[in-house]
Order: structure tokens, then sequence, then C-alpha cells
């Protein structure tokens, strides 16, 4: 069997400030950009994996969600409270460094784990946790 990961999905409340993060900041590609009964989603994806998307959608992306779910899911969201996503890099320092500068809140600067990776954190615009890691 050939199972490999295609999608995975970022709740955002505001798509063009984390299409300015994570096409600008982080230097993802913006692929697609889709609109339907008042909501938006958006895919991003590295142009070193052309088969693996990022997709940034609203934190109720069902349009049967009750009122009260969203606002919990809002809620949720702007504590930090729900997605994050792992990534890789081969200089963990440099891409500390520019995202810092580009203002992201920094969770954990970069530090050497037990476990062989170098790794730091960030939250996206929305909330979420972003880790960074580079193998030792």
């Amino acid at each position: 069997m050939d199972v490999k990961l295609h999608h995975c999905f970022i709740a955002v409340d505001d798509h063009d400030k984390a299409i300015a993060f994570y096409r600008d900041v982080l230097g993802l590609q913006v692929r697609g950009d889709v609109g339907f009964e008042g909501m938006r989603w958006v895919t991003v994806g590295s142009p070193l994996q052309p088969d693996v998307e990022i997709v940034l959608e609203p934190p109720a992306a069902d349009p049967d969600t009750s009122p009260a779910d969203r606002e919990a899911l809002a809620q949720l969201l702007a504590k930090g409270l729900l997605r994050g996503v792992n990534f890789s890099t081969d200089d963990v320092d440099a891409l500390f460094a520019r995202v810092r500068e580009a203002g992201a809140e920094v969770i954990q600067e970069p530090t050497d784990m037990p476990y062989g990776v170098r790794d730091c954190a960030f939250r996206d615009p929305a909330g979420n946790m972003l880790r960074f890691m580079q193998r030792s």
C-alpha cells in the first residue's frame, strides 16, 4: 500500500496575515485561494515538497457549525490551543533569526534536544504553534 501525506490543516482568523507570514516570512508558495459560502481556504507549500500542502482554513470550516461552536473555536484559536505544524530546516538558527526579526511570537529559542534535533518554536499570526527542527 502506498500512503503519503497530501494536506494538513491550520485554522487561521485572518487569511491575509497568514499569507504574509507563510509566504513572505517562511518562503512557502501560495498554491490556491478558494472562497465558498463566505469562507476562504488558502493552500501553501514548500517548493521542496510539491505534493504536500498546508490548508489555511477558517476556525470553523464547516458551514453547519453552530454559532456557539464557532465562538468556542475562535476562543481556542486566540489562546493558541488549536493545531500546530512541525517543519524541518537545514539551518534552524538562521530560520529563527529571520522569523523573530519578522515579529513572530517566540515560544522557544533554538535548543539542542536529547533526541537528536535542534529546534525552536513560534506562534503564527493566528496563534498556532509552529516548530522548526534541524537534525543534529
